[in-house]
């Protein structure tokens, strides 16, 4: 099968051809038509220690596989009881161990019947679903653990991407004042998924405090940070919070001290991929795809990728 895969830590991408994977018991393998491109792709690499493995973690198999988040069609079942039969249209992520294993940017994936995987709405195209699991999971357990609500104001940074813009959605549909911090003109984009302003952030940090100050002089009731890697970006948008306000990073930077912080960590169920699921189909949500690529384009764009200023969802036709 055709993959995208590295021989090595610090080894660059690329397509290579692999054997099919063989479920194990209690697995399904999955006949891969789509699959969605995350940082943590590219950030599984970059967060490698000297001597190949990161810190904590199980040995990996090589050629590692690369890839999160997929949609296809089951055309294998393991041993055991299974949930799933031949021909489902599935989509999900990659979780059981061993890293590299099984990754998305393949023709086929083995993944167990009980990870975050579950049946794709008959209304919900493929690409669409395969979009979804990392993204839309991020969003909307932020979203809890933020407990923003109606009436509230929200500061999303990095709101262009997938993970904010899925963000936007699920805040503004509860009644949340979301206000997108972005780079450029994504005005009008945001606007349509429920962003009440948008401040551009190219302006320097200066503006974005000045344009937000204008909006909520007394501060914003919560942050979401999806970008600032360093303590000193991070805590000029913390500085926007009113008394009280919380700030949530998904880049396990530290908040300045007196702010409420979380540093988020994904947790999907196969559960709240339906919920997501069956909004997308009806409609409630929509998926932001920015761009359609083969597979063989991914190397390409996770360099893309690793620089920033996504505007939606990447996926691969496989």
């Amino acid at each position: 099968m055709r993959a995208i895969a590295v021989s090595a830590f610090r080894a660059e991408p690329g397509l290579v051809e692999l054997p099919k994977p063989d479920p194990g018991a209690g697995e399904v393998r999955v006949k891969v038509e789509y699959a969605a491109l995350n940082p943590l792709d590219w950030q599984t690499l970059d967060r490698q220690t000297a001597d190949g493995t990161p810190p904590g973690a199980s040995p990996h198999v090589f050629p590692f596989v690369l890839g999160t988040d997929f949609a296809g069609r089951v055309d294998m079942i393991g041993s055991g009881d299974n949930r799933f039969r031949v021909g489902d249209a599935v989509f999900g992520r990659v979780t059981a161990p061993p890293p590299g294993r099984c990754g998305a940017y393949a023709e086929y994936v083995c993944v167990p019947q009980d990870s975050p995987i579950t049946l794709v709405p008959r209304d919900m195209p493929l690409h669409a679903a395969a979009a979804l699991p990392s993204a839309g999971t991020t969003a909307a357990q932020i979203l809890s653990s933020t407990a923003v609500r109606s009436g509230l104001s929200l500061l999303v940074v990095g709101a262009t991407g997938g993970v904010g813009s899925f963000l936007t959605q699920l805040a503004a549909a509860r009644g949340t004042a979301v206000v997108a911090a972005v780079r450029g003109d994504e005005g009008r984009r945001m606007k349509t998924l429920g962003a009440i302003a948008t401040i551009d952030t190219t302006h320097g940090p200066d503006a974005s405090a000045s344009a937000v100050r204008a909006l909520y002089p007394e501060g914003v009731d919560a942050l979401v940070d999806l970008v600032s890697t360093d303590t000193a970006s991070f805590a000029a948008y913390a500085a926007l919070l009113r008394d009280g306000g919380v700030a949530v990073t998904t880049r396990s930077v530290a908040a300045p001290p007196g702010v409420a912080w979380s540093d988020y960590r994904l947790a999907p169920t196969a559960a709240l991929l339906d919920e997501l699921a069956s909004a997308v189909a009806s409609g409630e949500l929509e998926v932001p795809i920015d761009m359609e690529l083969p597979l063989e384009k991914a190397p390409q764009a996770l360099i893309q990728n690793r620089a920033g200023g996504a505007r939606g969802k990447t996926v691969f036709a496989v």
